[in-house]
């Protein structure tokens, strides 16, 4: 019997015909004490179209693909569009090709012209790719990063569509790094269960704080452990220098400051103000232009190399093939996988590998609403089956909306503890979900009616909601 007829076999008679995929729009009100807040973005309010696969069987899977509010809707009716490629679809046979579905989602002849691969679209893909990976490392009993771990080589590899990417990775050289890592695989894996991967903070540095609430989180955050800082930057200078000197007097000058301009500066602007920064050493600065110039970030990334100061991007990179050409061309050199941006796991694995090869390390963007959930087990697969090593890399925290997961993150002194509990971490308690969906959950109406958000269903505004 072949390796993909014994992986078929395995679930024979579970009732995984998905019978239905349902998606709702949740909403936390994240801007009304300005969480979340940088150049570009000011009012956020953290959110995601939020996926449930219903099969046949007693087990369903859980996907998400984070937004900021306003457009949350248009990623809901995205997923609709494209549910008519899942529904009916048997999940074991999905696994057992799983880059072949991958590519069927992903190709359709008509909802690829929205595309291709990159928008909306593409976040709806991606979070019904990571609700299909959460119901596969359930039906395992396994938290994803350990199906991922427990996969031969050539099953993981099997998952991701190469196409595009060849020039930088194939196939049989992803394979090879694998088997490379072969040895060691246990101890880094005990390690991460009882150590757990480094992060560095982000909640001290939202751009809409007080200096007095910048102040008191960088002292809270160091006494937790942390050793690594990010600052938001980009709307005035003067500011920006006042920020950087008042974190730099509390967290001292052995630890690490990063700064993030998230995509308000042309290119020699962001040379310019990159100079001005330089005296407080930022280990990088991140999306200091738009996030498609890949020449403007190579340009920018030749100017401060000189200062010690690297460029950090890919929370906007739209698909694996930006990314190749990112790295190809020396503009980033901290690559920042994000769980949703891209096309779901599949996808995110491919980024990974081509980042291996190059010699960038990988920091993945997290916060939001599931994000640091889901990176860790992306993180901790790269360090125990690709890199084996920590060194300058650190997986993105921020303190905002853990306790809405049924499954949420273990932070302890400033790392995160290997998840233990099936799945990808991505179900919502289902009195959260139902509270803060949008518009008819009961926060809402609260919220609604106290004035603090325009109603939309009294507007000429059009909302899509769930089924």
């Amino acid at each position: 019997m072949t390796e993909r007829s014994e992986h078929s076999s395995m679930y024979q008679d579970r009732g995984l015909k998905i019978r239905t995929l349902h998606v709702r729009d949740i909403r936390f009100p994240t801007s009304l004490e300005l969480h979340g807040s940088d150049a570009m973005h000011v009012d956020c309010d953290y959110s995601c179209a939020y996926v449930t696969v219903y099969t046949e069987g007693d087990v369903e899977g859980h996907g998400l693909t984070f937004t900021i509010g306003r457009g949350n809707e248009i990623v809901v009716a995205a997923v609709k569009s494209l549910s008519p490629l899942v529904v009916g679809q048997d999940a074991g046979q999905i696994f057992n090709d799983f880059a072949g579905f991958w590519r069927k989602l992903t190709n359709d002849s008509q909802l690829r012209w929205v595309g291709p691969e990159k928008g909306v679209i593409h976040l709806a893909t991606a979070a019904i790719i990571n609700a299909l990976w959460d119901l596969w490392a359930k039906l395992q009993q396994k938290p994803l990063w350990k199906l991922l771990v427990d996969m031969e080589p050539e099953q993981l590899v099997s998952t991701i569509d190469f196409r595009y990417i060849s020039d930088a990775v194939t196939k049989q050289e992803a394979i090879a790094m694998l088997k490379a890592m072969q040895e060691g695989k246990e101890e880094r894996e005990e390690r991460m269960i009882r150590i757990g991967y480094p992060a560095y903070t982000t909640q001290a540095g939202w751009l809409g704080y007080s200096n007095e609430q910048v102040k008191a989180l960088c002292s809270k955050y160091l006494a937790k452990g942390f050793t690594a800082f990010k600052v938001k930057v980009g709307q005035n200078l003067e500011d920006d220098l006042c920020r950087c000197a008042m974190v730099r007097e509390i967290i001292g000058w052995d630890n690490k400051l990063m700064v993030d301009a998230n995509q308000v500066w042309d290119t020699e602007q962001a040379i310019e103000w990159m100079k001005q920064l330089a005296e407080f050493k930022p280990l990088w600065i991140e999306e200091p232009t738009f996030p498609d110039d890949v020449l403007g970030h190579a340009t920018i990334s030749k100017a401060l190399k000189p200062l010690g100061i690297g460029v950090a991007t890919g929370e906007m990179c739209c698909n694996r093939v930006m990314f190749k050409q990112f790295l190809q061309a020396g503009a980033m050199q901290y690559c920042q996988i994000d769980s949703c941006r891209i096309g779901g796991v599949n996808e995110v694995l491919s980024v990974y590998f081509m980042a291996k090869k190059l010699g960038v390390p990988v920091c993945p963007h997290a916060g939001g609403v599931g994000l640091c959930e889901m990176v860790q087990h992306l993180q901790i697969f790269d360090y125990i089956c690709l890199t084996g090593t920590t060194e300058g890399r650190m997986i993105e925290f921020a303190d905002q909306q853990h306790e809405h997961f049924e499954n949420s993150i273990h932070v302890l002194h400033a790392h995160y503890i290997a998840p233990k509990m099936p799945g990808y971490s991505t179900a919502l308690k289902a009195e959260s979900a139902e509270a803060y969906e949008y518009p008819n959950g009961s926060k809402w109406e609260e919220m609604f009616a106290k004035g603090l958000f325009p109603d939309p269903r009294k507007q000429n505004v059009f909302v899509c909601q769930a089924n």
